[in-house]
């Protein structure tokens, strides 16, 4: 037996792939699939189609048929990568925004048209079942819609991967409009049940919190840590089918739920209490209630940790489970585990901080239960972890203050403070003594309550840190993160971020998808940047009235989905489909500028107001998005945007010009109506505070030409289509640093006469007659608050240039040019191509072919 630096060398257990099914022995065809609809109908949910009436339970039976056709690609696939001996990623993200599953699953497994026949000879429409199914709201925004992308491009390009997250029992809240304002409504998106995922009970971990960490010497003479005296609770996990399009391959999303140890304690309900007969349950399974409980309070903050912590420990006992299956140290079935392969076929990727504390999880599995000796266990970890930021926001840095950590994860904090104390001495030993730069540098923030940088445990942890556009990978290693990048430059490089095109554009705009496989062919769903040879066909007369034509359609349809929501606030709004689709929909934050857009409005309605000939082209402004519940000022914004629209929609003067539009329960299902129908894409957040963005993207993929600033990902979509076919204004963030120091909000609204005419109109009460000061303090932020995000130093730019959009729009075959130019040159910002180099550059993995 050959002995490693960690141990012997392992005895690898041979995998011999079971004995498949025979290649689509369900059947594909729609007489197949007309067939199992029915027997899950029957015999799965004991319903006669006859007896049906709701949509509900003819989407499950389609749900169930079209999994039962995934599983056999699942289990071959994961056949497969035993057999291989494949090197797995591991994708780690507290959000996954997955949206509705059914029509990505046809699309991508080539059932769609099979499936449509057969349900409709059935006397279904696949559109009515599609819409039947709840959006998987577990995200936020772009961080969560990314990861399912990823997904999505992992499985297509055929790499071995698995994604990681939790099982929230209620999502991204639902948000209602009334009376101008947004309502957070529980979304309950497993009320009914989730078809496409399988529980795996066998499969659960028991994860400790709190406790106390003995300290004691073995027999062998060896320190050892033991946590004792825990409060634990049952990790299981649910697993989801992720098919690949056009592939055998299937890979798993793995979310855990979380379950009490004892979830009945039958003395005590025998005893009379019945509350506490159950109390335990209740706050074991509190860990997956809700995505992101808010963490303004302490009760908040405390169970927010406790998530992260349970997403990671049950993770990584569960990879390190799978790779004890091949390696061991003796040829027997309970043979000790060696790791010094561990590396070799094991890649992890913490999406953004939450998963930091993955570090000294591992750290604590590998010394304390698996009894390796320190070094050897802070070389597999930082060999195995990758880091991706995505935020240069301080307050998006996560930080957790000590004592939380010293209650709930005592031996963590142990192990973070060994890490540090290990690390700063490496600091000083290669750097020098600089007591300022330890300081910067610490994983212990001193200033204030102690805390516990998870950025900088990231960091150090990882043999890889990536930014996700080009400009904020610079500002990482400049701005945020210098001390690190300096220290270890070679860890430091960029992953811009990318979008599936089969969700955002064979999906969600199959009209125009066709009209561009009519001309070009099909290859640009596997590799998007084929999209350039719609160049040529960029002048041509017929293409550019087919162009037109689809997107009108599109418009048409989004004007209806409108309509009916403003039904249901008892509101009739009726929307011109030959308008400028002028659309800002993204999470609601100041350094958004959605209050730019509204600037911008106001001043609209008072030109109109002021002399309707100095408008050019009918403009419909859309926004969208969600306010976290408990950020006052971005509520705030909400409210200004649908008074300022209430005001302009009633005003029979500017009706035929202007119409404002705000978009209820923003969710990945709504946006694949609103991108198709964009004309103009609003990218206008503060240069220097957007990491990437990836709505830039989708707009542009499918045909809407972007307003922006030069920041995040839309610098790097200039350089593709060009300078004459996107619209830029703004300071850059060079120029917005400069001007930081001496920035005076003042002088610009003294200085502008029309804006200070809108700000003096929202402060006034113009648009809250019956609460004059009830957007005072949005003013105030700007004009006495330093205007931090520079909303006013931005606004003359930003009117300007809506100038010069609007008389571009007015000449529809320069549009129609600028459209098709901006889609043939978005080749680039495929997730595929970001995950190919994320594959061969941080992970080292190649496709195994099904």
């Amino acid at each position: 037996m050959t002995m490693s630096p960690i141990g012997p060398r392992p005895h690898v257990t041979p995998v011999t792939p079971r004995q498949a099914l025979p290649y689509d022995a369900l059947g594909s065809d729609a007489e197949s699939l007309k067939t199992a609809i029915l027997g899950h109908l029957e015999y799965t949910l004991a319903e006669l189609p006859t007896h049906v009436d709701s949509q509900w339970e003819p989407y499950l039976a389609v749900a169930l048929a079209v999994r039962d056709r995934m599983i056999q690609r699942w289990i071959r696939t994961q056949d497969t990568y035993y057999a291989r001996d494949a090197k797995r990623v591991y994708y780690l993200s507290l959000e996954y925004l997955m949206g509705r599953t059914l029509g990505n699953s046809l699309v991508n497994m080539g059932l769609l048209g099979e499936c449509a026949k057969a349900l409709y000879e059935l006397g279904y429409r696949l559109e009515d079942l599609r819409d039947a199914e709840w959006d998987a709201g577990l995200g936020n925004g772009g961080l969560g819609r990314l990861a399912a992308c990823f997904l999505d491009s992992l499985a297509t390009l055929g790499y071995p991967a698995y994604g990681y997250g939790l099982r929230y029992d209620y999502g991204i809240f639902h948000q209602r409009i009334i009376d101008g304002a947004q309502v957070e409504v529980a979304d309950g998106w497993l009320r009914y049940g989730n078809p496409w995922e399988i529980a795996r009970n066998g499969d659960r971990f028991r994860i400790q919190f709190y406790g106390r960490v003995v300290t004691s010497v073995n027999a062998w003479g060896r320190l050892t840590k033991a946590w004792v005296d825990t409060r634990d609770v049952l990790a299981t996990p649910y697993d989801t089918p992720v098919p690949g399009y056009g592939t055998e391959t299937v890979n798993t999303l793995r979310l855990w739920g979380a379950r009490a140890v004892r979830e009945f304690d039958l003395d005590e309900f025998n005893s009379g209490d019945y509350i506490g007969a159950i109390e335990s349950r209740a706050r074991s399974e509190n860990i997956c209630r809700v995505l992101y409980p808010s963490d303004h309070v302490a009760a908040g903050q405390e169970l927010r940790l406790a998530q992260e912590y349970f997403f990671v420990s049950a993770t990584l006992r569960d990879i390190i489970r799978r790779y004890k299956k091949r390696y061991r140290m003796f040829d027997e079935p309970h043979g000790l585990a060696t790791f010094d392969r561990f590396g070799e076929k094991v890649a992890i990727q913490l999406n953004d901080t939450h998963p930091a504390l993955a570090i000294p999880e591992l750290m604590r599995l590998l010394v304390d239960v698996e009894e390796l000796d320190w070094d050897a266990a802070w070389a597999i970890v930082s060999a195995t972890f990758g880091f991706t930021n995505h935020t240069v926001m301080p307050e998006a840095l996560e930080r957790w203050p000590v004592k939380l950590i010293a209650t709930m994860l005592p031996r963590h904090l142990e192990i973070i403070y060994e890490i540090n104390r290990r690390f700063l001495e490496d600091v000083g030993r290669r750097l020098g003594p600089d007591d300022a730069r330890a300081r910067r540098m610490s994983l212990i923030d001193e200033d204030g309550e102690p805390g516990v940088r998870m950025a900088a445990l990231a960091i150090v942890g990882s043999h890889s840190v990536n930014g996700v556009a080009a400009l904020h990978t610079e500002i990482l290693k400049t701005r945020v993160f210098r001390d690190f990048a300096e220290l270890s430059p070679e860890k430091f490089n960029n992953k811009t971020n990318g979008v599936t095109q089969r969700r955002w554009l064979l999906k969600s705009n199959p009209s125009l998808a066709q009209l561009i496989s009519d001309k070009i062919g099909t290859a640009w769903v596997t590799d998007l940047r084929h999209l350039d040879r719609l160049v040529p066909l960029a002048d041509d007369p017929e293409f550019g009235a087919a162009w037109r034509a689809v997107r009108r359609v599109n418009k048409i349809r989004l004007t209806e989905t409108i309509r009916r929501q403003y039904q249901r606030r008892r509101v009739e709004l009726a929307v011109d489909p030959d308008s400028l689709f002028d659309v800002q929909v993204k999470r609601i934050h100041e350094y958004k500028r959605q209050l730019l857009n509204v600037l911008h409005v106001v001043t609209l309605y008072n030109r109109i107001k002021d002399d309707p000939r100095r408008v050019v082209a009918p403009r419909t402004i859309i926004f969208g998005g969600k306010a976290a519940p408990s950020y006052v000022t971005a509520k705030l914004i909400i409210r200004l945007i649908n008074a300022v629209g209430d005001l302009v929609n009633n005003d029979p003067t500017v009706r035929d010009w202007l119409t404002v539009v705000f978009l209820a329960d923003y969710r990945v299902s709504l946006a694949e109506e609103v991108f198709p129908a964009a004309d103009l894409s609003e990218q206008i957040s503060t240069a220097g505070t957007e990491a990437s963005g990836t709505s830039n993207m989708k707009f542009a993929l499918n045909g809407a030409v972007t307003i922006g600033t030069m920041d995040g990902a839309t610098i790097e979509i200039r350089e593709e289509v060009g300078d004459d076919n996107i619209f830029v204004f703004g300071l850059t963030a060079a120029e917005v640093a400069a001007l930081r120091p001496r920035y005076d909000p003042r002088a610009f609204y003294g200085a502008n006469v029309e804006l200070r005419r809108t700000l003096d109109m929202i402060r006034d009460g113009a648009f809250s007659p019956g609460e004059p000061g009830l957007f005072q303090p949005l003013v105030g932020a700007l004009l006495d608050g330093g205007d931090p995000f520079f909303v006013l130093a931005d606004y003359a730019s930003y009117v300007a240039c809506q100038e010069r959009v609007a008389e571009t729009y007015r000449d529809q075959r320069v549009w129609t040019r600028t459209s098709i130019l901006n889609v043939a040159r978005i080749g680039k910002f495929s997730s595929d191509r970001a995950i190919q180099q994320y594959a061969e550059e941080i992970w080292n993995i190649t496709p195994v072919p099904i």
